[in-house]
């Protein structure tokens, strides 16, 4: 390497470390701060009754040691495992089949395709209120058809054996639009000329989607479970505003059990293991996904 050419790469890298410096300064204040003291809290048995206890490090395990004989830290475990199984399969499902019906049409149908954008752009609060208002008895227009028909319909966001699919049912709405986009955006650069050739040799619809479509489109479908699946674990807003965990604790995901041991029980160190181990769980999760997306990457 001539020195001209070191030269001009010791300052570009100048130039890119003082332009990414402002940003990592900021994502550090923002994001790692509250991240070290979730931590550091954490290893705590810190109470809102008790503030000196903030500092108290003699047994920093406790609370990750009480995590094993907690019952309800484990079903929260399980209904969250339970909600993004759900979630993610008929998110990954509706959002194919809404991404082939759309590039298969023709002419004005096409524009259909930013309706279902609508859902995943508006704010996940607001989502929460028009499900509620979905799903209260007195005013909604689901209930209304339903008595006008005679049907009687159970108040879903308070019964055991529906309360979850309820809140399912929410989050399919608002998050199937991100595996829409995702897949039509793949299918829209499928060279026409592989399906031509397979119409010619006499393949019908249904050979076509297994032997070209979907081989194609798989890696963009590996991307977007293992991203819905993180986001999944985000389904906070839905939870507290439709059902607050109940009937009980069926719908009482793993954030939503930290929030209640944080600001309802008082325990802050028990709460922060809580969203360590969670955090953790999040940070494979998202490994992973970053991995099989340099991999999808190199396929396309």
């Amino acid at each position: 390497m001539t020195a001209a050419r070191a030269s001009y790469e010791r300052q570009r890298r100048r130039f890119v470390w003082a332009a990414i410096t402002p940003s990592l300064v900021v994502l550090l204040l923002i994001a790692g701060l509250p991240t070290l003291f979730l931590i550091v809290t954490s290893l705590t048995p810190a109470a809102l009754v008790n503030p000196a206890s903030l500092g108290d490090f003699s047994d920093p395990l406790r609370n990750y040691k009480l995590l094993g004989g907690d019952e309800r830290f484990v079903g929260s475990l399980w209904v969250q495992a339970r909600l993004s199984l759900y979630t993610v399969v008929l998110q990954v499902l509706l959002g194919t089949g809404l991404a082939l019906m759309v590039n298969s049409a023709q002419g004005r149908w096409q524009s259909l395709r930013h309706l279902f954008v609508i859902p995943m752009v508006l704010p996940p609060i607001v989502v929460a209120v028009i499900w509620k208002l979905i799903y209260t008895p007195d005013i909604s227009p689901i209930y209304q058809m339903a008595r006008v028909l005679g049907v009687t319909l159970p108040a879903l966001t308070t019964h055991v054996d529906f309360a979850l699919i309820a809140i399912v049912i929410a989050d399919t709405w608002e998050w199937a639009p991100f595996t829409f986009l995702m897949v039509l955006a793949s299918l829209q650069t499928l060279p026409a000329e592989y399906v031509e050739a397979a119409r010619m040799d006499g393949a019908d619809a249904w050979r076509v989607f297994g032997h070209i479509v979907l081989p194609y489109i798989a890696p963009v479908l590996v991307v977007c479970t293992l991203f819905r699946l993180i986001d999944s674990i985000k389904a906070f807003p839905l939870i507290f505003l439709l059902t607050g965990g109940g009937p009980g604790t069926v719908t009482e995901v793993t954030n939503y059990y930290a929030y209640l041991v944080a600001f309802n029980f008082g325990e802050l160190g028990y709460s922060s293991a809580i969203t360590v181990v969670l955090l953790t769980a999040t940070v494979v999760i998202s490994w992973a996904a970053m991995r099989m997306s340099r991999r999808t990457e190199g396929m396309q």
